[in-house]
């Protein structure tokens, strides 16, 4: 676990994402699943190189099934990017680093 990543529960969905001061990017993943598990690494790093300006959180599907049902999280991983507590854009899959900063910088 990274110390600069946000781990949310649907309890702590509402105070850690929606009323968040930054732009959040949340990570809809589980145990079981092998790309969430590559894109891990890239989140830590992209963490520490946003740092300030995005929260990086994440959410485990299994353990926590009502925020995902709410946003109608189908496949994994699935990246969401909430500002001022409204959902800005999504992404659903393994992405490259590239495509993934890419998306961040046009969201946030």
């Amino acid at each position: 676990m990274s110390e600069h990543i946000h781990y949310v529960t649907d309890d702590t969905f509402e105070s850690e994402v929606l009323q968040s001061e930054l732009p959040v990017l949340i990570d809809y993943w589980a145990d079981w699943c092998a790309p969430c598990k590559a894109l891990a690494p890239l989140l830590d790093k992209l963490a520490e190189d946003y740092g300030g300006r995005l929260k990086i959180a994440k959410m485990n599907i299994d353990e926590n099934q009502q925020t995902p049902a709410r946003f109608g999280i189908r496949n994994i991983p699935t990246l969401m990017i909430f500002k001022g507590g409204d959902l800005a854009a999504t992404k659903v899959g393994l992405l490259p680093k590239s495509q993934l900063t890419s998306f961040i910088d046009s969201n946030i």
